[in-house]
């Protein structure tokens, strides 16, 4: 079978399965530029050798090598499903791509926002509490979308939080300070004169101005478009829910606080999860290491 009869063959079968249009030329663009640079014509001739060749001659980034690779592999499966190809001798081959690593907020940025906040205006109050509960207790939007009354324990500063707002289903506590158990009790009285005005019945603690919950689906957000709004607004980069997150997480580690306390707080099931919400640069860990070393360096 001829590479270019059985690439002809398959855009077939894709254009009637529905493929889009776009996908498909992706997969005749690089399968023949894998024959122009191997010179391999037939299907039973290819090799996993032909296709790291075919690899180490792109000057392009290992990002757009990767996703040329699976444009070529998705090729080589349809070849195996129409039997040209009996064994998928292309699974084990791979392109290392180093993922960026996201950042979390610091207290300088939380604490630029809240002081350009309107704290007289309902919807600033609402967002900087808002900001600060995610901050400082390192929840999640869907916990605090669906956070009420009864879950905030004011006489001991505490988030009693059950498992059915949790997204790993186990109920945790998490304590809060002073601050933030004043600026909840001013929402808490502001959320009942809005409720009381359009006749709403929740005991939600973060609502809209109207009284109703502030997300409607899991991709609407209310709170959460106004932290995009304001992270443009002012210039802040690692403003939105998931950097407030990994902001808690980071102060929690500085603070002395070991990755196994960091990750029930996180509410997470797995440490490597922890890990990657734990941003170090190249110093901090040098710096980090070196602190363990103490006066051992000389035995």
């Amino acid at each position: 079978m001829l590479i270019s009869v059985a690439l002809e063959t398959i855009t077939r079968q894709m254009k009637v399965s529905g493929n889009r249009s776009r996908t498909i030329s992706d997969y005749v663009l690089h399968v023949e530029h894998f024959q122009s640079i191997t010179n391999v014509k037939y299907v039973a001739d290819i090799t996993a050798d032909a296709i790291y060749r075919w690899l180490d001659s792109m000057n392009v980034s290992n990002q757009t090598k990767l996703t040329r690779l699976k444009c070529l592999k998705a090729f080589l499966s349809r070849c195996f499903d129409n039997g040209w190809i009996q064994i998928k001798f292309w699974k084990t081959i791979n392109i290392k791509v180093d993922h960026m690593v996201k950042e979390g907020a610091t207290e300088r940025d939380v604490n630029v926002l809240l002081s350009l906040l309107d704290l007289s205006n309902f919807i600033q109050l609402r967002d900087a509490v808002a900001i600060l509960v995610m901050y400082k207790t390192g929840i999640r939007i869907s916990t605090l979308t669906q956070l009420e009354e009864r879950h905030i324990d004011f006489n001991n500063n505490v988030l009693n939080l059950e498992g059915s707002i949790m997204k790993n289903h186990q109920q945790i506590k998490l304590p809060f300070n002073d601050l933030l158990k004043q600026l909840l009790g001013v929402l808490i009285k502001q959320n009942a004169v809005i409720r009381k005005g359009y006749g709403k019945k929740n005991s939600l603690v973060f609502i809209t101005k109207y009284g109703d919950v502030i997300s409607t689906s899991p991709t609407h957000n209310n709170i959460q478009k106004r932290l995009n709004k304001y992270s443009k607004m002012y210039g802040l980069k690692n403003i939105n829910p998931h950097a407030l997150r990994r902001g808690f997480a980071k102060t929690l580690l500085d603070k002395g606080a070991n990755i196994a306390v960091i990750s029930k707080a996180l509410g997470h099931s797995d440490l490597s999860v922890t890990t990657k919400y734990l941003h170090f640069d190249v110093d901090e860990v040098a710096n980090n290491l070196r602190s363990y070393l103490g006066d051992n360096e000389n035995d």
